[in-house]
């Protein structure tokens, strides 16, 4: 468990700096890179050698980073949440927006030193509220890593690991204490959707696991006083066309499971991408009924939306 803060806008990680323990934790996630097992798809691979499920190896793609005007706002503030966006995803979603990204692995291979100048320049030149790591579950031990060198240089920004929601406990558990605001996305509540659209059927079990892990380590989304979030459990879930029953299954484990301060963002700005021309049921847009009836419903079972 993570001490207690004196500060809580602190973020937890400066403390696991100061007494080593963030060496330890990145010391253990490098191990993984010779038989990763960092996600539930359990691969097993040498991705100092060979690719697994992710199709990346053990060396951290670099995407793309700078501040974004377009997460949720206690994100964003007046200064932009500090995006950093990695190549490959441990999901295979069909409909997937950031397919170069996801897919073909868009970006250039960065050094772990080099990760943690981009992490000080987010915060000094560009001055953003948080580090925001998009996709990051496949590049942990990298992440940890750069993280000692930002932390030694002088990052004190919160981070926020921003992830599809397929989650491992015990990789959850190598950052407990290191992440402030997790960011989840909740895709699935049924199993068949979860394979046909992401090749992961146990990703209903596996994302309700994760998200009583990550309510458990950091609990209901808190801002300070200008209304900028520093810590807490704010999920996604983007609306798909046709999933109705599947949103309120979600929303109300989401209602019944977790902390009754978790944000969520009932997302539904859902286009045909990638490869959603296959799926007969994909290739629209989302009924704006279908969203005014998942809203209602959200409201009704008194969540916190953003």
């Amino acid at each position: 468990m993570p001490q207690q803060q004196e500060n809580p806008e602190k973020p937890g990680y400066l403390d696991l700096y100061r007494t080593g323990d963030l060496e330890k934790r990145a010391a253990a996630a490098e191990k993984q890179e010779k038989a990763c097992n960092l996600c539930p798809h359990n691969c097993g691979t040498d991705r100092t050698r060979e690719l697994g499920f992710c199709r990346a190896s053990h060396r951290v793609i670099l995407a793309s980073y700078g501040p974004h005007l377009g997460e949720e706002a206690p994100l964003v503030g007046r200064r932009g949440s500090g995006t950093i966006f990695f190549g490959y995803c441990n999901m295979r979603c069909v409909f997937c927006q950031n397919c170069e990204l996801s897919f073909g692995g868009q970006g250039r291979v960065i050094s772990e030193d080099a990760l943690a100048a981009v992490m000080i320049k987010l915060q000094e030149e560009y001055r953003c509220h948080n580090i925001n790591l998009v996709t990051p579950t496949h590049f942990v031990p990298g992440i940890l890593k750069a993280l000692l060198t930002a932390a030694k240089r002088g990052l004190s920004l919160p981070l926020v690991y921003n992830c599809g929601g397929y989650e491992k406990l015990s990789t959850l558990h190598l950052l407990d204490g290191v992440i402030d605001i997790y960011m989840p996305d909740f895709k699935y509540d049924l199993a068949e959707r979860a394979h046909a659209y992401s090749r992961a059927r146990d990703y209903p079990d596996r994302v309700k696991e994760a998200l009583k892990e990550m309510d458990r380590q950091v609990g209901g989304l808190k801002l300070n006083s200008r209304g900028i979030a520093y810590r807490g459990l704010l999920l996604r879930h983007l609306m798909l066309p046709g999933g109705l029953k599947d949103t309120k299954n979600i929303l109300r484990f989401i209602k019944e499971e977790l902390s009754p301060d978790c944000a969520v963002n009932l997302m539904r700005q859902y286009y045909p991408a990638h490869e959603a021309y296959k799926y007969p049921e994909l290739q629209r847009r989302l009924d704006p009924a279908e969203y005014r009836e998942a809203h209602a419903f959200a409201r009704e079972l008194g969540l916190r939306l953003l």
